[in-house]
């Protein structure tokens, strides 16, 4: 066959000529002779027609043998038996991983303001228990989640007194976890009666809290002070979203839709709650104790004294540096404090919350209609706003011991 290769490299199984280093030809020592064969013309071995024909017809299978291919062709292999046995599967032990960021705040619980505020709104809309209930475990889902993300964005090390979650089970662990929980939370929302209003709801109020986050972290990334408008913007989305959240869940499940209205009210508390948060954050040794001490500082953000003391005087630079710092010394944290008193930043948020709490109150009033229905909501607004407005709660505080005032902290 390598003598007709040779002669003929036209053909199909044309080989290469090898040379040796001696000069030998594919290894011969003489030259081949002359085939006898006559080669192919080149339009029969390249010819489609006669290589198309098989050399000999197929096996003809049996009806045994078709039938095994038949059984063969639906059995599975391996791995797609694997798929199937192992799609939808989730243990209660891989639930506890991917909970633990979660499980671990939920465990020490805050104040839980927002659990009365739904019960005392509902002395209005009498919301159905099953619905009340699992718009409650929403609304408190959604809160712990956020509260995980916002430790992680603010830097923060102390939360309700203990170590943030991130700090012991890893940022990128804890932000998994948040995520996950605001997609249960969400699930919950499938088993209310007005499931359809509910998502839209849910899909509203997230997409308004994450703009008023993104605004705040923005202002404090660039070192940015908003105007007192902006920032009471900034919260309606932030610190409202999850107050709307809940009414509008509860509006839409009550027999009472339609008759009332209580989202302007919930966008007043939450405008005060948020006020005087800001407020408590600088001033209360209660605040100290469970977030540390003027975190608002060290974080570097412009809440609402911080935002009036730095417009109130535009030409001193000292506030707005310290912010740039984000420091950790509570010397500097305590002289800005002096400092902010010194603008009047302190008392100009107190009367702004007064301003507020008296609007929340005539509302309250109006929708009561003398039935006392709303006598609940007034004493929730009442404690929010004494956090601020008494005097034991002044910014002396700071510098003094054994004064623990109320705080808001969180709802």
């Amino acid at each position: 066959m390598s003598t007709l290769a040779a002669e003929n490299p036209a053909s199909p199984n044309a080989i290469p000529i090898r040379y040796s280093s001696a000069g030998v030809t594919n290894g011969l020592a003489h030259q081949p002779s002359k085939s006898v064969l006559k080669p192919l013309p080149e339009d029969s071995w390249i010819s489609p027609k006669l290589h198309s024909i098989p050399m000999m017809n197929p096996p003809v299978l049996s009806d045994n043998t078709n039938a095994l291919k038949r059984r063969h062709s639906k059995k599975k292999s391996a791995p797609e038996n694997l798929i199937s046995q192992r799609v939808g599967e989730w243990s209660p032990q891989k639930e506890k991983i991917i909970m633990g960021p979660y499980d671990y705040l939920f465990a020490h619980p805050g104040k839980d303001i927002r659990s009365g505020l739904i019960k005392a709104f509902n002395a209005w809309l009498h919301v159905p228990p099953k619905s009340l209930d699992i718009i409650t475990k929403v609304v408190g889902m959604l809160h712990t989640s956020s509260l995980l993300i916002d430790d992680v964005q603010d830097n923060s090390v102390l939360r309700r007194g203990i170590p943030v979650a991130h700090n012991i089970f890893g940022t990128a662990q804890t932000i998994n976890s948040a995520n996950y929980v605001y997609f249960l939370a969400l699930q919950e929302l499938l088993h209310l009666d007005n499931k359809d209003e509910a998502m839209e709801t849910f899909t509203t109020e997230l997409l308004n809290l994450h703009r008023g986050q993104g605004m705040d972290l923005y202002w404090r990334d660039t070192l940015t002070c908003p105007t007192e408008d902006d920032y009471l913007e900034m919260v309606q989305n932030k610190t409202g979203g999850l107050f709307r959240l809940a009414i509008k869940l509860m509006q839409a499940e009550s027999p009472e839709k339609g008759r009332i209205d209580c989202v302007p009210l919930v966008n007043l508390l939450g405008l005060v709650f948020q006020i005087c948060d800001d407020y408590l954050n600088l001033s209360s040794s209660t605040y100290t104790k469970n977030k540390g001490l003027c975190e608002d500082l060290t974080e570097g953000k412009f809440s609402f004294p911080i935002i009036h003391s730095i417009r109130s005087n535009p030409t001193n630079l000292q506030l707005i540096n310290i912010l740039k710092q984000k420091t950790n010394d509570d010397e500097v944290k305590r002289y800005a404090v002096k400092y902010m008193e010194g603008t009047g930043s302190f008392d100009y948020t107190k009367r702004v919350v007064r301003e507020l709490r008296t609007k929340a109150v005539n509302l309250i009033t109006d929708m009561d209609g003398g039935s006392g229905k709303g006598n609940e909501v007034k004493l929730i607004l009442d404690k929010i706003a004494d956090s601020t407005l008494d005097d034991r709660n002044g910014v002396h505080n700071l510098t003094s011991e054994g004064v623990q005032g109320a705080r808001t902290d969180e709802w």
